[in-house]
């Protein structure tokens, strides 16, 4: 999503290298490529221009730390303004005690507000909150029928009453059923247009009226840039919302949606889509997202993704394991699906720290790799998986496991080897030393030092070792000052 942007600001970071002291000289240049980054990120240019002097203000007055290189002391004035203008912290969803929640969800054709109607009400079960879908959009052809379909998806309630309703009656009845049931959060999805025109607004500002939302809530494209922004306050100035969610933040967008809303618009940003699958929402924190944009990942994100996926006691187990060399082909086939069900290996590489470099051709490697890995494994039987050492002493089974996947006996047999030094690292790791292992984490070993440690385990994709370790240390010296 930020990759462009992070790459440009990289280029300013360089500027300051070599300097003493950031003086109203040599911050020039810098400023100068972070403006340019903005501009090509499609930032509305307002907020280029109140950023970039804001930056340059702070920048000038900022105090020397003893220490702390310039090109470091302006990488945290840059990360603490882009805080500033993203709204400096999250802003979660209303919730009125002891009522029902109504939530107005509202937008444009084809930004992907029924699915990102479904993907908030799976957001807030996961909070153990009841909630409810109204479907209102009579106009656009089965919007009813695709929100109940991700309604059943998600075991969640859709109120409809057809296409022959009026949309008003259709969201009064449903927020009546909600509160009648004692449901937590009742969301409607209202009907988009290709473009704002007065039939849909007049329609959204009755159901506003006769319902009363908690929330009303804008979807908007991230991939429209800062034309996201100019929408936002058109809506804000027309219908009063609370909050944007943007949509399609996992895209080829430049990320200027992201830098723009808050400060157009006024209305704070709540969650971003980030994929297609129903679980591709998250709330929207602007620190988070300043850290990606600086290309310094983003841990916390990461870590919550994890925790929703793990469970505690098989962690534990899994660990002992690992730890013990009793990790096996179940185990890893297991680590491989749990990572798959966090999202898509580029998502997640990006999160963590210095593997914002890697490129899209070594993170289509990785994948590929990943599922070779698989495929193998598949074809292995059930003792085979739980008994590495059978497949190292037979290269009879090894052929057969070749034919079965559609590879060959040689990928095989590099498999067992590498998973058997993994095993080995992880064993001698167990018991407090780091074995010198030359070779190990080169020539294109997807499960080198892998299991549970993904900074480490990924570095054995083709050409992404040593890259992507010098990045990860300048990186974490970086950013020690924030």
């Amino acid at each position: 999503m930020f990759d462009a942007l992070s790459d440009r600001l990289e280029s300013a970071w360089k500027k300051l290298r070599g300097q003493d002291k950031i003086s109203q000289s040599n911050i020039q240049d810098a400023l100068r490529e972070v403006r340019r980054a903005l501009l090509e990120a499609d930032v509305n240019l307002q907020v280029v221009k109140d950023f970039i002097s804001e930056v340059e203000t702070k920048a000038q007055g900022a105090e020397v730390i003893a220490g702390v290189r310039p090109d470091q002391q302006f990488i945290k004035i840059v990360y603490d303004e882009l805080v500033q203008v993203m709204g400096e912290e999250n802003v979660p969803l209303a919730e009125v005690a002891g009522k029902t929640t109504i939530v107005l969800m509202a937008g444009l054709q084809g930004t992907g507000k029924t699915t990102a109607t479904a993907k908030l009400a799976l957001h807030l079960r996961k909070q153990d909150r009841s909630c409810l879908l109204v479907a209102t959009d009579i106009y656009r052809p089965a919007a009813i029928d695709q929100l109940i379909t991700l309604g059943k998806q998600i075991d969640v309630p859709v109120f409809e009453l057809g296409i022959e309703a009026d949309p008003v009656e259709i969201a009064r009845q449903g927020v009546e059923r909600a509160r009648a049931e004692g449901i937590n959060t009742v969301i409607i999805d209202t009907a988009g247009r290709l473009q704002i025109d007065e039939d849909m607004m007049a329609e959204l500002a009755r159901i506003k009226e006769i319902v009363q939302p908690d929330e009303t809530l804008l979807v908007v494209d991230a991939m429209t840039g800062q034309e996201a922004a100019n929408l936002t306050r058109t809506f804000h100035d027309q219908i009063g919302i609370t909050g944007a969610i943007l949509t399609k933040m996992d895209g080829d967008s430049r990320g200027g949606a992201a830098l723009s809303v808050r400060q157009i618009s006024g209305a704070p940003i709540k969650f971003v889509g980030v994929g297609e699958k129903v679980e591709a929402l998250q709330p929207f924190y602007p620190d988070r997202m300043a850290s990606r944009i600086l290309g310094m990942g983003d841990v916390l994100t990461l870590v919550e993704k994890a925790q929703e996926e793990i469970d505690l006691a098989d962690a534990e187990q899994m660990q002992e394991k690992i730890l013990s060399a009793k990790f096996d082909f179940t185990d890893f086939l297991k680590q491989m699906r749990l990572l798959k069900n966090m999202g898509s290996l580029g998502g997640i590489m990006k999160m963590i720290p210095g593997m914002n470099k890697l490129s899209d051709d070594q993170l289509k490697q990785g994948e590929t790799q990943l599922k070779r890995c698989e495929a193998m494994i598949n074809s292995m039987t059930g003792k085979e998986r739980r008994d590495p050492d059978l497949l190292s002493s037979s290269p009879s089974r090894r052929r057969r496991i070749a034919s079965g996947s559609g590879y060959r006996e040689a990928d095989v047999s590099k498999l067992v080897a590498d998973f058997q030094k993994m095993r080995s690292l992880m064993q001698q790791m167990g018991q407090g030393g780091i074995p010198g292992m030359p070779g190990m984490f080169g020539g294109g070993n997807p499960l080198a030092a892998g299991g549970n440690r993904p900074s480490a385990g990924w570095r054995g994709y083709p050409g992404g070792a040593p890259p992507a370790k010098k990045k990860k240390e300048k990186k974490k010296k970086g950013f020690g000052t924030l």
